[in-house]
């Protein structure tokens, strides 16, 4: 029986008010969480080939990096505070209540007139987001048994990657769409939050809450965390490009961001409900599957992130060119994590699919190093199709480790926390590689101009524009630009590998635990419903 049975098999009888969920109602929910997540997912990536045109029109191009790191930052931050105000105010109310948040800010952010008004909807548009893509994963874990949960994690996995990987193509369609322009890049997704609103209203039934228990919230960690994290984002998003490495900013912002991380620790010791228990960091299961995920998310997005800029600047693809050549990652994705979904379930054995999930992904992140400003398309989507399998085999697999090692009481925590720690390392990805690249082309242009006794321009590798318009430059600057540039992404790649070796070795130390066959006692607080019969 799929569902959360009326007894637990380590800590006694479950609410006598709760009945267990049918297949066929499992599957309803996950529509509407699986539309969630595309939804919440694609906000992050459709607006980037939309970027140019956007601060064209409403101007405010020095502020760029703040609109695109804006809705990452806040995902991050809030990730783990959304967890914490589910355990207390209801999982489903607080579900809806980020949709709510994501719809309007996404209206706004269509509808914006000045590059401010555009930056704070992007930043809404994470929160809402940060909340729906933690809250998937605990709604998930609250009706469906570790052991039944890999059939439908795998769902989840797959459309996290459709939206990443896609989201440019989508909104390179848009905006050279006639009548529809780049305002429609953040109008599109309203619907399908709307949608998945409805669903979630119609279809999900949880527990009544303890009505006794009164709220306790933990606001000085809350403070902490989000400042915590949101300084060191804005330290790895901005440096190097609004203000130098090395400056006062740099190190003034280093500093606070580790007296907030020093009090969040002091915070979540002392609180009665931390946002982040302590106790979750003493637990093998959770410490290292947030390192893994911290790992994963800094070469996954340097993988989607950069692949479909080598496609537009190196080989004049279209978006939506580039968009379609990155199908086989999204495709590899989708099979490894449904299939490797259903055979958890089926066997009840998981360790094996992140240990061989992380071997392919070292073994396609190390041959996408290979990259050549000639290399074979066919052999490019080979390589991304071998570290989507590697994707898929993992990320799902590493959230239902965590949430089958805690009890029901911690599941809401553990489950953000790793996504936490997954979107910190994305955003850490994303800087670190962006500036290696930037690096490693400045240098590698700067080194072949001077090779040709030719003048070295003060903005060579930085001031590049559009793919268009690098297109256009005049050789032997092209071609130099082009070599050096492909010579940056294959160090981005490389670096990329012992990142993912290392998360290899972390998931081979991991204790693979028996999947319960039903889920912890105490459910989680939430609004009190009407008794409904399950569908037969």
């Amino acid at each position: 029986m799929v569902g959360l049975s009326t007894t637990d098999d380590r800590t006694g009888p479950a609410p006598a008010q709760w009945r267990p969920y049918t297949h066929r109602q499992v599957l309803q929910v996950l529509g509407g969480l699986v539309t969630a997540t595309l939804t919440a997912m694609i906000s992050t990536s459709i607006v980037s080939t939309a970027l140019p045109t956007i601060m064209g029109d409403i101007g405010g191009q020095e502020r760029l990096a703040w609109v695109a790191s804006a809705p990452l930052l806040a995902m991050t931050a809030a990730a783990p505070l959304w967890g914490k105000v589910s355990d207390l105010f209801g999982r489903k109310r607080m579900f809806q209540t980020a949709l709510v948040i994501y719809a309007l800010a996404s209206v706004v952010a269509g509808l914006s007139q000045n590059v401010g008004m555009l930056i704070a909807a992007r930043a809404l548009q994470g929160l809402g987001a940060g909340g729906v893509m933690s809250l998937t994963q605990v709604v998930l874990g609250d009706i469906v048994e570790p052991r039944e949960r890999g059939r439908y994690a795998g769902y989840l996995g797959a459309a996290f990657g459709v939206a990443t990987v896609t989201g440019p193509l989508v909104g390179g369609l848009l905006v050279d769409a006639p009548g529809l322009g780049w305002r429609s890049c953040f109008l599109v997704p309203v619907p399908l939050a709307v949608g998945s609103f409805i669903v979630i209203q119609k279809v999900l039934r949880l527990p009544p809450a303890d009505r006794t228990r009164r709220p306790r919230i933990d606001w000085l960690g809350a403070v902490a965390i989000a400042g915590g994290a949101s300084t060191v984002m804005v330290v790895l998003s901005l440096g190097g490009r609004s203000f130098p490495w090395n400056s006062g900013w740099t190190y003034g912002l280093t500093a606070l961001s580790l007296a907030l991380l020093a009090a969040a620790v002091v915070a979540e010791r002392r609180a009665p409900e931390p946002i982040l228990p302590p106790r979750l960091f003493r637990d093998r299961t959770f410490v290292l599957t947030a390192a893994v995920s911290l790992l994963i998310g800094m070469v996954m997005f340097g993988v989607m992130i950069f692949l479909p800029q080598y496609l537009q600047v190196v080989r004049g693809m279209s978006p939506t060119a580039s968009g379609l050549m990155t199908l086989p990652l999204v495709g590899g994705m989708l099979v490894a994590s449904t299939v490797s979904g259903q055979l958890t379930t089926r066997t009840g054995r998981y360790k094996i699919f992140p240990v061989s999930g992380l071997v392919l992904l070292t073994c396609g992140v190390l041959l996408l190093s290979g990259l050549h400003t000639d290399s074979p398309l066919a052999v490019i989507g080979a390589d991304c199709a071998i570290a989507g399998i590697g994707l898929g085999l993992t990320m799902q697999t590493l959230i239902l480790a965590a949430q089958n090692a805690v009890p029901r009481a911690d599941l809401a925590a553990a489950t953000t926390g790793v996504t936490f720690f997954r979107s910190l390392g994305s955003a850490v990805g994303v800087a670190a590689f962006g500036a290696i690249l930037t690096a490693r082309l400045t240098s590698g242009l700067a080194d072949r101009l001077r090779a040709a006794h030719l003048p070295v321009p003060a903005d060579a590798g930085t001031g590049l524009g559009t793919p268009a318009e690098i297109r256009a430059l005049p050789e032997p600057y092209l071609g130099f630009l082009l070599d050096s540039y492909t010579e940056g992404l294959r160090t981005v790649y490389l670096v990329g590998v012992p990142l993912a070796a290392l998360a290899l070795l972390a998931v081979l130390a991991l204790r693979e635990l028996p999947l319960r066959t039903s889920a912890p006692a105490e459910p989680p607080a939430v609004e009190p419903v009407e008794p409904t019969t399950p569908a037969r």
